[in-house]
């Protein structure tokens, strides 16, 4: 590929463009043919939808679109995730050593607690109004409470870029609060939200094991190259899982830790590893070549960040007509929950003595918890995956889906409160690779 395509390239996986023109494509969709959308990208294992196979099924589910993306494409999302905190934990990564990861976490769980609090508290308080009785069912309702407790890991990258400057610390405390968010609510997926339908199949959870077996074995037989790793052993945890009844996108986070990675990490979501840093004349005298870890990213990047635009595609695809009471409550658990929980957790960290990184201070800190509101992609699929009716789902991906003001508010805050581009550490900035999106 020329320069001038890959640079092209580079700017629509940097912008999150394939992702934002997919939610663009399927408002447009739901709001002026809405049975079209709903027979191509409905939700639903069944033949109600569009099946591009005919009438093939895989463990009685029915191969539709929205099977194809939630269930298959975004156990690479997910995986790439995982890949992202495993080399956080190598050397030079920013959960370790976990002392000065201490700060971030702690104010990853305010941004999992605050954002959960609010929830609750909003829906109560629907239900005191009036604006839910008692015939709207508490059961139903709360089981919204995982949707707002995610980040969108690429948008929230991107506008803490813009509104810090790039190179200075908030940018990566954000990243790694985003990445272990993320994984939370992976957590959160796999225990809270399985198949409504059908109850959870434990016994099934065996064939994870038998996947992760796999994969310590290759790696025992230090087997060099990701491909078995993903292809072998992690179909065995996507059957695990989705016979089990849990959601299957969650088969490689069980899977990619086994991958032999790099001796040390380089940063978050960077595009570089050990070897390209070290140069490859330097890497071949020392016998040393890229890591599979690193490899399965390198080789599934550009197939991830495009493919954002069909999970965007099934997935955004919301009448405005459908807005709700639980789009506001969704709304206003990650705008207010995300800011308030995540500045006071992370205060609480400096008062225990694990201070915020250099440079970075308690104004930076509430800059941040506001733009970890921007909870997209994760925050629709947990929608998706939290309510089954279409009503109650749609209001809730509406409220996902105006988070994405979130970004725009945040850059005009940073210029009338004067943050600008001024905070940068030039030094920083000149060494800094180029990040990755996913």
């Amino acid at each position: 590929m020329s320069n001038g395509k890959r640079g092209f390239v580079d700017i629509l996986q940097e912008f999150s463009i394939p992702l934002m023109a997919g939610v663009f494509v399927a408002l447009v969709m739901a709001n002026l043919d809405p049975a079209t959308y709903q027979y191509y990208f409905g939700a639903g294992h069944d033949a109600k939808h569009w099946e591009p196979f005919g009438h093939l099924t895989i463990f009685g589910h029915h191969i539709t679109l929205n099977f194809l993306v939630n269930d298959i494409f975004m156990v690479f999302f997910f995986g790439i995730a995982a890949k992202e905190i495993t080399e956080a934990c190598l050397p030079g990564g920013d959960l370790n050593p976990p002392r000065k990861a201490v700060n971030p976490l702690l104010a990853t769980l305010g941004g999992v607690f605050g954002p959960v609090g609010v929830f609750f508290l909003a829906l109560w308080g629907c239900y005191q109004l009036g604006i839910y009785t008692p015939a709207d069912e508490w059961s139903v309702l709360q089981r919204g409470w995982g949707i707002p407790t995610a980040t969108d890991i690429a948008l929230a990258w991107l506008v803490a870029r813009t509104v810090f400057g790039k190179g200075h610390p908030a940018v990566n405390f954000l990243l790694l609060l985003a990445v272990a968010d993320d994984a939370i609510g992976l957590g959160i997926i796999a225990v809270f939200y399985g198949d409504p339908a059908h109850p959870a199949a434990p016994a099934w959870l065996g064939l994870i094991v038998v996947g992760m077996a796999v994969a310590f074995a290759l790696r025992k037989a230090n087997v060099q190259t990701w491909l078995p790793y993903i292809f072998v052993a992690g179909p065995l945890a996507w059957s695990g899982l989705i016979l089990a009844h849990l959601h299957p996108a969650l088969a490689l986070v069980f899977i990619v830790p086994f991958l032999p990675g790099p001796r040390r990490d380089v940063g978050l979501y960077v595009a570089k590893d050990e070897i390209d840093v070290m140069g490859e004349p330097l890497a071949e005298d020392l016998h040393m070549d890229h890591s599979p870890l690193h490899m399965f990213e390198h080789h599934t990047k550009l197939f991830v960040d495009f493919g954002l635009f069909f999970f965007a595609l099934a997935n955004a695809g919301v009448a405005f007509a459908a807005m709700g009471p639980m789009t506001w409550i969704v709304l206003s658990s990650l705008v207010v929950g995300k800011t308030l929980g995540i500045t006071a957790f992370g205060y609480l960290g400096i008062k225990l003595g694990f201070p915020l990184p250099s440079r970075m201070n308690l104004r930076d800190l509430v800059m941040a918890g506001f733009i970890a509101a921007l909870g997209l992609t994760v925050a629709l699929f947990v929608a998706g995956a939290a309510f089954t009716d279409l009503n109650l789902q749609g209001q809730a991906k509406m409220g996902a889906l105006f988070t994405g003001f979130v970004g725009v508010a945040a850059v005009l805050l940073a210029k009338m409160l004067g943050f600008n581009k001024k905070q940068e550490d030039p030094a920083v900035e000149a060494s800094e690779p180029a990040r990755e999106t996913v």
